[in-house]
């Protein structure tokens, strides 16, 4: 009996040292050690996978130190349109899309994965009114906040959801038979896919 209890003593003690062990150096796959959001220095690529699903594109590089980060992107909406997230003034009588414009982006990790950031954004919008298939580009730079969450799937790939709010000056474009007023903010919901390429803890 006291062999026994030897044994079984044994065989806890050394699966507790063995999980202990395990958990101070590479950790598991969702759960590794250190934690991601404790990285140094990292690279990271992402993009706004929605936006391929229109027929445009999305892509965007970032670089992380500690808690802070920049991305440099550029986006193509296609044919997502993108006055259905206007608030207060956006119009029924018009379409906007998303041309080819690039940004860049500031952010901050407050609390582990969980990132505010603001942005500069240089859009040009084609605007289309319905009626007549007119179409005509307005320019506008486009600033605000944002808050979004990475979801890391392992050391390498991370899901990160979000939301985006707009702010931008007057602007409007003259169709002759109407008069299209930008709205002056847009709530969107986001959705990135990222990997991070390189990282140093």
């Amino acid at each position: 009996m006291r062999n026994i209890l030897f044994f079984i003593g044994l065989f806890l003690l050394v699966t507790t040292i063995s999980q202990a062990q395990n958990s101070t150096t590479a950790g598991t796959f969702w759960h590794p050690n250190p934690t991601n959001y404790k990285v140094k220095h990292a690279i990271e690529v992402e993009s706004l996978v929605p936006m391929f699903l229109t027929g445009g594109y999305h892509f965007a590089v970032g670089y992380r130190y500690k808690r802070f980060r920049i991305r440099a992107s550029i986006i193509n909406g296609g044919t997502y349109n993108a006055e259905t997230v206007g608030i207060n003034n956006s119009s029924a009588d018009f379409k906007r899309y998303y041309t080819t414009s690039p940004g860049v982006f500031f952010g901050y990790n407050v609390w582990k994965n969980l990132e505010i950031y603001t942005y500069l954004e240089s859009h040009t919008f084609k605007i289309t009114q319905k009626s007549t298939s007119e179409q005509q580009n307005l320019k506008s730079i486009d600033t605000g906040l944002g808050t979004s969450y990475q979801i890391f799937i392992g050391r390498y790939f991370y899901v990160q959801p979000g939301v985006h709010l707009y702010l931008r000056a007057d602007k409007s474009a003259n169709f002759g038979s109407a008069v299209y007023n930008i709205p002056n903010a847009d709530i969107s919901p986001v959705i990135r896919l990222g990997v991070r390429l390189w990282k140093k803890y």
